[in-house]
């Protein structure tokens, strides 16, 4: 008896496209957690150090940021064949989109309109607007080579029962 196929099997299809969207946003929230963490604590300043400004900005641009992370992220997994060509908009949209919606949450909260370029200013100056840049350049590519890959799970030579 003589097969035609592949001896080793069915070549691996990689991650999925919603699996590798996951571990993407989950990489770029965890890095920017790390990474403002760590300039707040090395640099000894705060994020956003405005008076007459809340929290809430800083909280939704997070967010925003997110979901412009994987909203940017995502045509580009769902394709055949991601690109690392789209890691630098990736990163570079999100970082903008944190910005512009920290700006609107504190218009919206009544803060100003010189407390919200303040906030701008402040994170772009000190250093925050190059974390977040960073950790979605570094996400981004995690998100696609996990798509790109074609590995598989790991057998031992008794569970391939088709050599035999």
């Amino acid at each position: 008896m003589t097969t035609t196929g592949d001896p080793h099997g069915t070549p691996p299809q990689g991650v999925s496209a919603s699996l590798s969207l996951v571990i993407g946003f989950v990489s770029f929230a965890a890095l920017c957690i790390l990474g403002l963490g760590m300039l707040s604590f090395f640099a000894d300043i705060d994020i956003l150090a405005v008076p007459g400004l809340d929290w809430w900005p800083g909280i939704v641009g997070m967010f925003g940021a997110i979901g412009a992370f994987s909203w940017m992220l995502w045509p580009t997994l769902s394709r055949g064949r991601a690109s690392f060509l789209a890691v630098p908009s990736v990163a570079l949209v999100t970082a903008v989109a944190h910005l512009v919606l920290v700006c609107l949450s504190a218009l919206l909260g009544g803060a100003g309109t010189d407390s919200a370029l303040e906030a701008v200013v402040q994170l772009i100056s000190r250093g925050s607007s190059a974390v977040l840049l960073g950790a979605a350049l570094i996400a981004a590519w995690i998100a696609i080579a996990l798509r790109r890959t074609k590995a598989a799970a790991p057998h031992w030579p008794w569970e391939r029962a088709d050599e035999e």
